[in-house]
């Protein structure tokens, strides 16, 4: 079949699940990012945002994204190396390499491309890249036209293995983790992994997307949390999270930072940041100068974790503001999370691909502004749809 053909029986799939009340996808939101959102004039407690500082709504941060703009102008109007570099997108670059205790970063358009395009430009087809089975499809899309080993989730002896079977025989052995995997909120055994690329030469590079702003003393993430700071060779991440913006960043050293801003093709050929990102600057301030945000969403975190737990729920072995409540089956999982949201909770359904086909969830994401209530309120119906 072309791509044409190949639309029409998706449309017909499509119409399918959405006839039988199982599709719930772009689904339209007429408010802002929030603990409540408002959808086809209900109002919804929301747990489907990643944006776990509450940054999106912070006045300090919108009101750096309109000076941003009344600045300089609503767009950059060119790349970065063609005169679309301007000493907002330095300091951005200066402030998230510092947060991460380094001083060299580059910044992408998208938290997607920072991983899709650093791999794409560092990895050659003689290299060796493992992957653990949970990162995010923009590592697994930078990683598709090279060798690569994917293991088990998590599975040190794998790792192991891998690592023995191929130590000297490529120019590049690269071990790439998330700090906080995005589907079960998890951790990665990081003391575990850096020991085990020293013994084998291997590079290290950590995605903690998730773990920033959450996890550590200040919210530098696993790698704080584990004093690894001098034994990570690339840290990668978004700004669409804590930070309450868009975009990514490569935090490294010196040589391949300069390396990926000349030669990863998506940096180079893709319009610079707009004028607004002025707004994570604010918000890379303000994880340290208002603790009480990440003080909000840990009590949050413990207050949900019990309850869930008090329900008999299975979450997996979540450690963060990610909670996946195992379903299991496709069906089920959908008509749970279509019985939530008539009861006013927006959940989102993890089916098949993103997680193994009997391992669909709900996952639920907390934030530092929900209140106490809110949570109550999903718990209780989390109840009901537990009897049921």
């Amino acid at each position: 079949m072309d791509a044409w053909a190949r639309a029409r029986m998706f449309q017909s799939y499509l119409d399918d699940q959405s006839e039988k009340g199982q599709w719930n996808y772009r689904l339209l939101t007429s408010s802002g990012c929030g603990p409540v959102i408002e959808m086809n004039g209900k109002k919804l407690i929301s747990l489907v945002s990643n944006d776990y500082l509450g940054f999106t709504q912070h006045p300090a941060v919108k009101q750096a994204a309109v000076a941003g703009i009344m600045k300089y102008g609503a767009g950059a109007g060119a790349s970065p190396a063609i005169g679309g570099h301007y000493d907002y997108h330095e300091l951005l670059e200066k402030k998230i390499a510092r947060f991460f205790r380094k001083e060299h970063a580059i910044i992408y358009t998208t938290g997607y491309t920072s991983n899709s395009a650093s791999l794409q430009c560092i990895l050659t087809k003689d290299d060796l890249v493992i992957l653990d089975a949970g990162v995010h499809t923009s590592v697994m899309e930078g990683c598709q036209m090279v060798n690569r080993k994917t293991v088990k989730h998590n599975d040190l002896a794998a790792y192991e293995h891998i690592l023995k079977m191929s130590a000297g025989k490529h120019p590049l052995l690269l071990v790439i983790i998330d700090g906080v995997f995005s589907q079960d909120g998890d951790l990665a055994p990081l003391k575990e992994i850096i020991a085990l690329c020293k013994k084998y030469g291997a590079k290290l590079m950590v995605d903690d997307a998730h773990g920033t702003g959450v996890i550590g003393k200040t919210g530098r993430g696993l790698i704080e949390a584990c004093d690894a700071w001098e034994d990570i060779d690339l840290i990668t991440g978004t700004f669409s999270k804590t930070f309450g913006h868009i975009g990514g960043y490569v935090v490294a050293g010196e040589e391949m930072v300069n390396y990926l801003k000349y030669q990863s093709r998506q940096h180079l050929f893709s319009a610079s940041s707009t004028p607004a990102a002025l707004a994570i600057v604010k918000a890379i301030e303000l994880v340290d100068e208002e603790p009480l945000w990440m003080s909000a969403l840990h009590a949050n975190i413990k207050y949900f974790r019990q309850g869930l737990l008090e329900l008999g729920l299975n979450i997996g072995s979540t450690e963060s503001a990610i909670f996946p409540v195992r379903i299991g089956d496709k069906i089920k999982n959908a008509k749970v999370c279509f019985a939530l949201q008539q009861k006013g909770v927006y959940a989102n359904q993890i089916n098949y691909p993103a997680v193994s086909l009997k391992d669909a969830r709900i996952r639920m994401g907390i934030t530092a502004r929900h209140e106490k209530a809110h949570l109550d309120e999903v718990l209780n119906h989390s109840y009901l749809n537990n009897e049921d």
